[in-house]
């Protein structure tokens, strides 16, 4: 599993915005000026759900480019009786600000900026009593949206000075060319653009929110998923740590006593056999100061070596297993095929825990379900089958992390088998695995082999 870390530097979020130029190195006037000169490609993004609405955006912005190219051409004709070419050329300029708002949202507020001066200086000598100028009345708000899909993807320093920018060339123009009779548009430009401005600052920050909301929501999911496995390793650690110590135990015993079965042994052997004692000794000592860490919560407990050391439970003692599943409800059927035999430690282990969890499972998430438990024994290989029926009444909610497939799948890989899960087409559900009998070296994998002893 990816380090979290690696993960965070690796994924960016949909919702995060990219930096709109590199303004590494340089000052903050400088980055600015970039930010406000760039001709960078900037996509609008869609809608994340659902999927056929990822796009609307797009279609509400190509809707408003195609009707304020139209209605500048009719406000121009019309109000102002500006004819020929002109207007349409202008009508055309407004429509891909707008359209292009969508790719370069910079580059469009510039090109609605140049559209606006060239439609003021065209009716300026045309501008009737009580007519608005610069802006005529549908130019003022085909920037509009300009400036809202420019909020919506830069910086609010850059949304500030854009803003800022149109409204001062606004009253600039008014103080400068101001035409007699007309009627200023530098107030209403004011609100307009302030408006959307905030508006499109406001989505912005919602959308980052939520953008890091999922992130974080990722990020602690897959925490959860590795403190699960973490602890799920520490248990099969503790437990087969167990049974390691307990043939560490045999052997030191077994070399102790060897030296009185023979009849004049040698001193060879006599040195042989103290050394295997001692040194299953020392690894015995080893394992239980482990086992105490392993444990204890606290690491540095002195309490935690003295926990007791309960034998780990077989496939002998399935039919306890399943006696105490019934006893809570849960009609559960075993079936074994094959000729029963005494399996290696770890395998006993793992196939009992499997069977375990899978009944806990069903009596969590199938009550009153019919539950089968299988258990082959092959020439080389155990197979186990747990599989159950629908329920047939709701389940209650659960309060555990949901890990339990992922511990009964460490477990089977551990040994060098596998294990799958999933529904079955009565609406039921089952989990098969398949252990060898010799479980191999994890090494033995990649290479290394393994010499068994003779």
């Amino acid at each position: 599993m990816p380090r979290l870390t690696d993960v965070k530097e690796q994924r960016l979020s949909p919702a995060e915005p990219k930096p709109a130029v590199p303004t590494q190195g340089v000052g903050p006037r400088m980055a600015l000026a970039l930010e406000l000169f760039t001709m960078r490609r900037d996509p609008l993004p869609g809608l994340g759900r659902p999927k056929w609405l990822a796009r609307l955006p797009h279609v509400f912005v190509g809707y408003a480019a195609v009707f304020f190219g139209f209605l500048t051409t009719e406000q121009l004709m019309d109000h102002y009786h500006i004819k020929g070419g002109p207007p349409l050329a202008v009508a055309l300029l407004t429509a891909l600000s707008i359209w292009l708002a969508m790719f370069r949202p910079i580059a469009a507020w510039w090109l609605g900026l140049l559209a606006a001066g060239w439609s003021a200086w065209m009716i300026h000598d045309n501008v009737g009593r009580g007519q608005s100028w610069p802006w005529t009345p549908g130019g003022m708000f085909a920037l509009a949206p300009v400036l809202l899909l420019v909020a919506l993807r830069v910086p609010p320093r850059v949304t500030i000075w854009a803003v800022g920018i149109s409204v001062a060339l606004t009253g600039a123009a008014e103080l400068t060319f101001h035409p007699d009779g007309s009627q200023i548009s530098s107030p209403a430009a004011s609100v307009l653009f302030g408006f959307v401005g905030l508006l499109g600052y406001a989505l912005r920050a919602l959308r980052l929110a939520r953008g890091e909301l999922v992130e974080q929501e990722t990020l602690t999911a897959e925490e959860r998923a590795r403190r699960t496995l973490l602890e799920e390793r520490s248990r099969i650690a503790r437990e087969l740590h167990d049974v390691v110590a307990h043939h560490m135990s045999v052997i030191s015993i077994q070399a102790q006593v060897a030296p009185h079965l023979v009849e004049n042994p040698s001193e060879e052997l006599r040195e042989n056999l103290a050394g295997i004692r001692e040194n299953a000794l020392e690894a015995l000592t080893e394992l239980r100061r482990v086992l105490g860490v392993l444990r204890s919560e606290q690491p540095g407990d002195p309490a935690a070596p003295q926990h007791p050391q309960h034998p780990q439970p077989t496939l002998a003692e399935l039919d306890g297993l399943v006696d105490n599943v019934r006893g809570v409800g849960l009609d559960v059927t075993t079936e074994v095929a094959g000729i029963r035999r005494p399996l290696a430690p770890g395998v006993e282990l793992t196939a009992y825990r499997i069977v375990q969890e899978a009944l806990s499972n069903c009596l969590r998430h199938a009550p009153g379900s019919r539950v089968e438990v299988g258990v082959a024994y092959g020439p080389r290989e155990l197979h186990l089958c747990i599989a159950n029926s629908a329920p047939t009444r709701p389940a209650s909610p659960s309060q555990g992390a949901g890990h339990g497939l992922l511990g009964m799948r460490e477990r089977a890989g551990m040994l060098g088998g596998e294990l799958a899960a999933g529904p079955r087409p009565d609406g039921g559900y089952e989990v098969s695995a398949v252990l060898p009998m010799d479980p191999q070296n994890p090494a033995a994998g990649t290479g290394h082999e393994t010499k068994k002893a003779p």
